[in-house]
């Protein structure tokens, strides 16, 4: 995979990735936590892929190639990584009043309800689009975001000596959820309490889906 070149926000010679798309977080009742990543635009393609965090801590990547897994991996923390098909297909209800997302991973089969946007969601699509994938944009709004957002953030420290950098522009409320994960039922919507651990910060504690880039740099120090 070839990085971009450097977009002026990094320092000259620095390697920049961009995944443009949507970030799914929940918890359910049944312990785990889930983060489904579905990426319309990156260096590595259009893929999706999954985060899932058991109640006993065990931390799991479900990637859909080796390339995937290999970066996702260098960039977060993990305890397994599986490597296999994951797919997120949208499904919209026969009088197009709810939209859904189905998630399909090695070992999870998810579906989750989409709600109406957020009162975050209007005030993030207020943002400049320019700025939203922006890195010093980022920084700027991080503290914000942890007062809004309690163990969210929006720029930190990622492996293998990379930074990365989160720019949300929308938020859609999940209205609930069902799956199973490895033959066990899921069971209910829920938060995502305690909060995921795969890297600096956690999805929102309230189960949403966010419109998001995400830029990672290497070597900007």
């Amino acid at each position: 995979m070839t990085p971009e070149a450097d977009p002026g926000a990094a320092s000259p010679g620095a390697a920049v990735w961009r995944f443009d798309g949507q970030i799914a977080g929940l918890g359910t009742s049944a312990g785990p936590r889930i983060v489904v990543g579905r990426w319309f635009d990156s260096p590595l393609g259009s893929f999706a892929d999954v985060m899932l965090e058991e109640p006993a801590g065990r931390r799991i990547l479900m990637a859909p190639s080796p390339d995937v897994a290999d970066f996702v991996a260098g960039t977060y923390r993990f305890d397994e990584v599986v490597v296999g098909p994951v797919t997120v297909s949208e499904q919209t209800s026969v009088r197009g009043a709810q939209r859904a997302l189905r998630i399909e991973a090695p070992g999870l089969s998810l579906r989750i309800s989409i709600g109406r946007r957020a009162a975050l969601g209007v005030l993030l699509r207020l943002q400049p689009r320019r700025l939203v994938g922006s890195p010093r944009w980022a920084s700027l709004l991080d503290p914000v975001a942890r007062r809004v957002l309690p163990g969210v953030r929006t720029r930190g420290s990622a492996g293998g000596g990379r930074q990365e950098f989160y720019g949300a522009s929308d938020l859609h409320r999940l209205v609930s959820a069902e799956g199973r994960w490895r033959g066990t039922d899921l069971g209910r919507l829920g938060p995502v309490d305690p909060p995921v651990t795969f890297g600096f910060g956690s999805a929102p504690r309230r189960p949403s889906l966010t419109r998001i880039v995400t830029t990672v740099i290497a070597g900007s120090e």
